[in-house]
């Protein structure tokens, strides 16, 4: 199964929800591979910490890899037992009018699938923008989620975020089906949330049940780049997050 994790707003928690569930997957005993997409390497860094220095090839390679198909050298092992990465690149971005006119939109599509053989689950964490490399991603994956932040800004950005990804169901991969919107960074107590999320709900849109709350725990977890179901195995927001991971896995 490869799941892309997607939103173009910046700051709704792409890469803390990408991470964990990867993390939470390779804790279950499942061989899982996490791809950061995204040229910030928030998942990267998350996953690595000072250990990002030592990261001989990236993302960048595997886009313009020619050798064997079977050469995956571009695959770094994460410090967790069955959890892999191909990191990041801040760089990135340069080669995006390069890889258009090569028409290389099919080649994470067609690596990833290569990889299907070797691990049970891929996550896919994307750049804050619909463009090239999160077209890529969302053309690879068979399953699509949204974490969405709670504020009129993020709920705007929503309908036409959905738009964009009816619009690749149609031209590019049929077969992507939406997990739905997990709401991210969540106060049970305030109301504007409690209303967005109404709303969304009144509207038939497809939100989860599973919210994951605000907490400093999570940037405790990435100041010591270490995945919540490993730093605290026990905690509300880890329960949370393996909510949400079980509540996706029945889908």
């Amino acid at each position: 199964m490869i799941r892309v994790v997607f939103n173009q707003k910046g700051g709704v928690g792409k890469s803390s929800i990408a991470t964990n569930l990867a993390a939470i997957s390779a804790s279950r005993g499942n061989t899982t591979l996490l791809v950061d997409l995204d040229p910030q390497c928030n998942s990267t860094q998350y996953l690595l910490g000072e250990d990002v220095a030592l990261v001989e090839q990236t993302i960048r390679d595997m886009f313009t890899h020619r050798g064997k198909s079977t050469d995956f050298a571009f695959i770094t092992e994460s410090p967790y037992e069955g959890l892999d990465l191909i990191a990041a690149d801040s760089e990135i971005a340069d080669l995006q009018s390069k890889l258009e006119s090569k028409h290389k939109i099919y080649k994470l599509r067609d690596v990833l699938r290569k990889l299907e053989e070797d691990y049970d689950a891929i996550y896919i964490d994307t750049p804050p923008a619909y463009n090239f490399f999160t077209l890529s991603a969302l053309i690879a994956a068979d399953r699509c989620l949204i974490p969405f932040d709670c504020d009129d800004f993020s709920r705007r950005a929503l309908y036409t975020l959905l738009e964009n990804l009816v619009e690749t169901q149609e031209d590019h991969n049929e077969d992507l089906e939406l997990d739905g919107i997990v709401v991210n960074q969540y106060q049970s107590r305030a109301r504007l949330p409690n209303d967005i999320v109404d709303e969304l709900i009144a509207e038939e849109l497809p939100v989860l049940e599973t919210r994951i709350p605000q907490s400093v725990k999570m940037r405790e977890s990435h100041n010591v780049s270490t995945p919540m179901i490993f730093l605290m195995p026990s905690h509300k927001l880890t329960r949370q997050l393996v909510a949400l991971y079980d509540e996706i896995e029945a889908l």
